[in-house]
C-alpha cells in the first residue's frame, strides 16, 4: 500500500518561499512510469495541478505557475519537494501530493493534504 505524507510550515509570509515535502512509503519514487505530483485547492475553488516529477527525475509544471515553481527529489529518502517562490495570499490553499501512474493527470494515491496560509 503506497502512502504519501506532506510536511511543511502551515504559515508563510508574502514574498517568501513555500516549501513542502512529500514522504512516500510502500513504493519507490523511481519505479518506472510513475509521476509524483503536487496539486492544490484554494478555498472555494477547484483542484489545481502544480506540477510533477517523473520516475526518471524529469519535471513538468503548470504554465501559470512555472516561473515560480521547482520540484525536486531525494531518492535516498524516497521523498520529493515543492518550492513555490514569491508567494502571495492567492497561494493560500490545501496542498496535496499524489501519485499519477502514467503522467495523464489521473491520481491513484493521495496524501491527506496540508493547509498553507500566506499571510503577514
Amino acid at each position: 500500500q503506497v502512502q504519501l505524507q506532506e510536511s511543511g510550515p502551515g504559515l508563510v509570509k508574502p514574498s517568501q518561499t513555500l516549501s513542502l515535502t512529500c514522504i512516500v512509503s510502500g513504493g519507490s519514487i523511481t519505479t518506472n512510469s510513475y509521476y509524483w505530483s503536487w496539486i492544490r485547492q484554494p478555498p472555494g475553488k477547484e483542484l489545481e495541478w502544480i506540477g510533477f516529477i517523473s520516475f526518471a527525475g524529469n519535471t513538468y509544471y503548470s504554465p501559470s505557475l512555472k516561473s515560480r515553481t521547482s520540484i525536486s527529489r531525494d531518492t535516498a529518502k524516497n521523498q520529493f519537494t515543492l518550492q513555490l517562490d514569491s508567494v502571495t495570499p492567492e497561494d493560500t490553499a490545501v496542498y496535496y501530493c499524489a501519485r499519477d501512474p502514467s503522467g495523464t493527470y489521473h491520481w491513484d494515491y493521495w496524501g491527506q493534504g496540508t493547509q498553507v496560509t500566506v499571510s503577514s
